[in-house]
């Protein structure tokens, strides 16, 4: 895949089952993979109002990358403003995937440029995404385009399979 095989812009409703079918694979891919308490079936019982909703909704954003037509892969971020608590505007990715046999067509690349773009369009003061502690390869393409870790999440399953003094 070339650069000129793929475009980003901006999702229209028609991308809708396109999106669904691109989140679907993100959640098999990786929050399947990685993390037992994610409803893999979300996206197909959920996916098509919840990217309804949010292209209507001016403070988010909706990317799909074209091929031929197809969506291969999209982004979803949003806005929030400042509160009393976060002093600033901030612009968080929420979702992207790009199939494998397109990524190197550098559409996840050209994914998140436009993400910014959008977000500083917004007044968005800084950007964030989150990825699973083993993904450490979209760690490292976070990282590659100009992100840094910030917090770090420790999670604690208090299911009734572990015995009392286990552990300790």
């Amino acid at each position: 895949m070339t650069d000129q095989d793929v475009t980003v812009r901006r999702a229209r409703a028609e991308d809708i089952p396109g999106l669904v079918a691109s989140s679907a694979r993100l959640f098999a891919e990786d929050g399947g993979t990685r993390d037992a308490t994610i409803n893999v079936h979300w996206p197909h019982e959920h996916g098509a109002a919840s990217f309804a909703a949010a292209l209507e909704d001016p403070e988010r954003l909706v990317l799909v990358v074209d091929h031929q037509g197809r969506v291969v892969g999209h982004l979803t971020g949003s806005v929030t403003e400042a509160t009393a608590r976060r002093l600033v505007k901030s612009a968080t990715l929420v979702s992207m995937y790009v199939r494998p046999e397109h990524r190197r067509a550098r559409a996840g690349a050209a994914l998140v440029t436009e993400f910014l773009d959008w977000a500083r369009a917004q007044g968005a003061e800084e950007a964030e995404v989150t990825a699973y502690a083993a993904n450490t390869d979209a760690i490292r393409f976070y990282e590659r385009g100009g992100f840094a870790p910030q917090l770090v999440t420790l999670r604690q399953a208090l299911g009734g399979d572990k015995k009392k003094g286990q552990g300790d």
